[in-house]
């Protein structure tokens, strides 16, 4: 079954707007991926796992990092022109924070909807997890693999 493609919706916190400013003025990622997460409570947060989507050939891929996450712990969905991907990271241990030096890992619950950029057989889709790599191949359609036309410059 195809899915269509939309137009993307940009709902940007003002944290969101200014990385991607500090990211368009260094030509590079100025802070880490979810720098600007909301507030530890608890000891947990809502992570944002990276992600790429580039095109292999007559496929579509989405990659996304969710180290020290086991497959059981992450979901996929497709729905319209949009693929979801969420989990949680549960926290290890139950540590105080008096006795931490310091504390940088990430845990809490993610939720990253995505655009696809183009049309795609999402009943053909195929998902692998090695290594805290999460892999989602999806199959264009043809229309889509016909889309790329040379066009004459006179």
């Amino acid at each position: 079954m195809p899915v269509p493609v939309g137009e993307e919706r940009h709902w940007l916190t003002p944290f969101d707007e200014m990385e991607k400013w500090f990211d368009n003025l260094f030509g590079r990622r100025f802070f880490p991926p979810g720098r600007f997460l909301r507030p530890r409570f608890f000891g947990e947060e809502e992570v944002a796992p990276s992600v790429d989507i580039f095109e292999d050939g007559n496929e579509l891929v989405v990659k996304t990092e969710v180290p020290g996450m086991k497959k059981e712990q992450i979901e996929v969905s497709i729905s319209g022109d949009y693929i979801t991907i969420s989990g949680e990271k549960k926290t290890e241990d139950k540590v105080g924070k008096k006795n931490y030096y310091r504390y940088e890992r990430s845990f809490g619950s993610f939720n990253r909807r995505l655009l696809l950029p183009v049309e795609t057989r999402s009943d053909e889709a195929r998902a692998t997890f090695k290594d805290g790599i999460l892999e989602i191949r999806l199959p264009k359609t043809e229309k889509a693999r016909a889309e790329a036309k040379k066009i004459p410059i006179s």
